[in-house]
This record gives C-alpha cells, sequence and structure tokens, in this order.
C-alpha cells in the first residue's frame, strides 16, 4: 500500500524489491488521483502519450500532483516522447517517477534520462537549477541531492525495433525500469491487438528476460487479477491493474445487467 506521507518514492521502493500496483486514471481528475491514494495504491499512471493535458500546461499538471500528494500515491507519469525538455519540465513540477514511449535508441534514452539528472553517470546532468514548484519556489533543503535520488526514468518497450536494441538500452546508466508495452508491439510486429499470437508472446518473455537479468525492474499491464498474480510471481515489480473507465464499465454494466424490470 501507498505510504500516507509521501516520503517513500517509487524508485526506492523498487531498489527494496516490492512489487508496486497501480491504476490509470484516463479522466485525468484530481479528485479521482487523490481517491486512488485513499484506497492504498502505490502509483496512479498519468499518461499524456495517448490523452491527458500537454506536460506543457503546468496548472493541469499541478493540479493532479497535488491531489497525489494529499494522500501520498505516486504519480507514474508517461510522457507524449522522449523530449528531454519535456522531461525538465515535468521534473521542475514536482513529478519523481516517469517514463517515456516508443523509445528506439539507447541514446535517445540517454538523452532524457540525463535531464532528470543534475549530476549523471559521474558528470554534469543536463537539468537545470531553479526554484521551481519542485524545490517549493526556493525554500527546500537538499534540493539538488533529494531530486537525484529520487528521480525515476523509465522506458516503454513496444516496437520491434525498441526489442532489437533492448540490449543497448538495459546497459544505459540509471534506467529506473521496463515497462512492456504488449499493445504497440503486437501492431509493431503485425499482429494487431493478438497478444496470444507466438511473435508477441515471444517478444514480450524476451524483454522480461533480459531485463530482470540485467537487474532492471520489469513493468506492465494486468489482464485481471489472475494474470497480475502471475505476472508478480514471474519478477514483474510494477503492475497496472486497470484503467478508471475500465472500472467502472465492469460495475455499471454489471448493475445494468442485474437491473430486474417491473
Amino acid at each position: 500500500m501507498a505510504p500516507t506521507d509521501g516520503s517513500s518514492g517509487l524508485r526506492g521502493r523498487l531498489a527494496d524489491g516490492d512489487v508496486l500496483l497501480g491504476v490509470l486514471d484516463n479522466t485525468y481528475d484530481p479528485s479521482l488521483v487523490e481517491f486512488y491514494g485513499e484506497l492504498g495504491l502505490d502509483f496512479v499512471w498519468l499518461d499524456l502519450e495517448h490523452a491527458g493535458p500537454s506536460p506543457w500546461d503546468a496548472p493541469a499538471i499541478e493540479a493532479l500532483l497535488r491531489a497525489a500528494e494529499r494522500t501520498g500515491i505516486e504519480p507514474l507519469v508517461r510522457l507524449p516522447s522522449a523530449d528531454p525538455s519535456a522531461v525538465r519540465k515535468l521534473r521542475d513540477a514536482g513529478v519523481r517517477s516517469l517514463f517515456l514511449p516508443r523509445v528506439e535508441s539507447a541514446d535517445a534514452v540517454r538523452r532524457a534520462i540525463r535531464a532528470a539528472y543534475f549530476e549523471y553517470d559521474g558528470e554534469p546532468g543536463d537539468r537545470g537549477l531553479a526554484s521551481p514548484r519542485a524545490r517549493r519556489w526556493g525554500l527546500a533543503d537538499d534540493y539538488v541531492t533529494r531530486e537525484d535520488e529520487e528521480a525515476l526514468v523509465g522506458v516503454t518497450v513496444e516496437t520491434r525495433a525498441a526489442v532489437e536494441e533492448l540490449d543497448a538500452i538495459l546497459d544505459v546508466p540509471g534506467l529506473g525500469f521496463v515497462f512492456i508495452g504488449p499493445l504497440d508491439l503486437s501492431v509493431s510486429l503485425g499482429h494487431p491487438n493478438e497478444l496470444d499470437h507466438p511473435d508477441v508472446a515471444e517478444a514480450v518473455e524476451t524483454i522480461r528476460r533480459k531485463a530482470t537479468d540485467a537487474g532492471v525492474p520489469v513493468g506492465g499491464l494486468g489482464f485481471g487479477m489472475d494474470d497480475v498474480n502471475e505476472k508478480a510471481k514471474a519478477g514483474y515489480q510494477l503492475l497496472n491493474l486497470g484503467s478508471t473507465t475500465g472500472a467502472l464499465d465492469g460495475v455499471v454494466s454489471g448493475w445494468l445487467d442485474e437491473f430486474e424490470a417491473p
């Protein structure tokens, strides 16, 4: 369950070997983000790639972050691209944990991760030093050290090219996790939405095995709780249980099905 004081980020908990559970909030509503924290989830996935506010929309992003901070749930933010400037923008807003979509080269991953740090791999990082919200507008103590210690940048592996480049991606210093994207991967492999196709299943297992062997935490989608439990046993540490609209669909459709008209 999520810590109520927000003091322990995803990075530290992954390093401790914890299995973390979350939900995709595809309504981008601060009240629901706050509510998921009350329910005890570890993270709320905010996907800025497929929907939601722009990463440049500071008021919208900050409203979601404040809601998460109120109940200690960690926002896991997926960017629309691996643009280093977007990484810096979200880090300054107060996002600790983020991941990149559709990466296909180790160089692009390295540039994006460097943008999240003041010091990176023993050299100067590429994050700008200012007094933004993450610094409490200049009031935070030990800002540089704390920000680097809490930063978590992962990648989504969801294309044929990314699988082919996986060994090099896994070697990038500071890679926080690999999130397996079977849906886009099925498209890239020529079998859209055929998640059980042997080519797709083989690629998913290759990603899981190589990341696990490299000591990089693995994340993925849960397709029902039996699947979630199986993936946790297989070494997944970040598991998305479903979405806000998916949960509402299941509950409301059940109510309608059970209604007995007079």
